[in-house]
């Protein structure tokens, strides 16, 4: 891992983030891709082209010196930082710019939403976890270490899980943590046995890695939710980082359909790292 982005927008949360990919760019030797996407005001139709291309210069030059203040920073001292500012709030563009970058890991800070805002407006972090295609790590308070000692890895055993799964152990085995596989029974139609959840674990690991070494390492819990049982569990063990693979559903089928990984990342006090499927 050589580059990692990290949305800025001035706040205490991206701060966070960036202290964050800071002591992590020490540990491994990368660099921080400080992204600012600045928020112009929507064009005014009634002014003309000229004044509307000096307002933006005047904002663009604004936040540039803003940018460069934030970032002169003690704990960003013998990190190399490279600072990008787009003119537009777009959250896909966060995966753009890694993608443009070839940065593997995206790391963001975040106050969660709950309630109707959640349902309406949802969170800009939940926002670049949708759209991302590499790793992004969630932070909600400031973390003084990135020393993960036990990392909770929760899946469904799905077949379509397996190369989220393999991403899951390239990227975290820099932190030579303990990975709990944890799967999340629900007292529904699709309610399994241990013998049937034993099952599926096996067929998961040789599927995945050829082996089953990793089965002592399997936890099946019940809860009412898999999102509580992810969190229940995760408290239990005193796991400092959960881990979730995500479809980054869009449009309708994420409305109806939703997702665990963002909702993790809204309601967990816990840092959360997601992978797409």
């Amino acid at each position: 891992m050589k580059k990692i982005v990290v949305p800025v927008d001035f706040s205490n949360h991206s701060e966070n983030a960036l202290k964050t990919a800071a002591q992590l760019a020490k540990k491994i030797n990368a660099s921080i891709i400080a992204l600012h996407m600045l928020d112009l005001q929507e064009v005014n139709l009634a002014e003309s082209p000229s004044y509307q291309q000096e307002k933006a210069v005047f904002f663009l030059k604004i936040a540039e010196k803003r940018f460069k203040t934030f970032l002169e920073k003690e704990y960003l001292k013998d990190v190399k930082v490279v600072p990008i500012i787009k003119h537009y709030k777009v959250f896909s563009e966060v995966n753009v710019v890694a993608k443009e970058v070839g940065a593997e890991l995206i790391i963001m800070g975040s106050h969660g939403v709950s309630g109707l805002k959640e349902f309406f407006i949802g969170s800009n972090t939940e926002k670049v976890v949708r759209y991302s295609e590499i790793p992004v790590l969630v932070i909600k308070n400031e973390l003084h270490d990135v020393n993960f000692k036990d990392i909770v890895f929760a899946t469904d055993f799905s077949e379509e899980s397996i190369p989220a799964f393999k991403e899951m152990l390239k990227t975290l085995d820099l932190f030579e943590a303990k990975k709990h596989i944890l799967y999340v029974n629900l007292p529904n139609e699709n309610f399994k046995t241990t013998a049937e959840m034993d099952a599926l674990a096996h067929q998961f690991l040789m599927k995945a890695e050829g082996n089953i070494d990793r089965l002592i390492n399997v936890h099946f819990v019940c809860e009412r939710s898999i999102e509580q049982g992810i969190l229940n569990f995760s408290n239990a063990i005193g796991a400092d980082l959960i881990s979730t693979a995500t479809h980054g559903r869009k449009g309708l089928s994420h409305i109806f359909s939703g997702s665990i990984s963002e909702d993790l990342s809204n309601h967990s006090a816990l840092p959360i790292i997601t992978f797409k499927i």
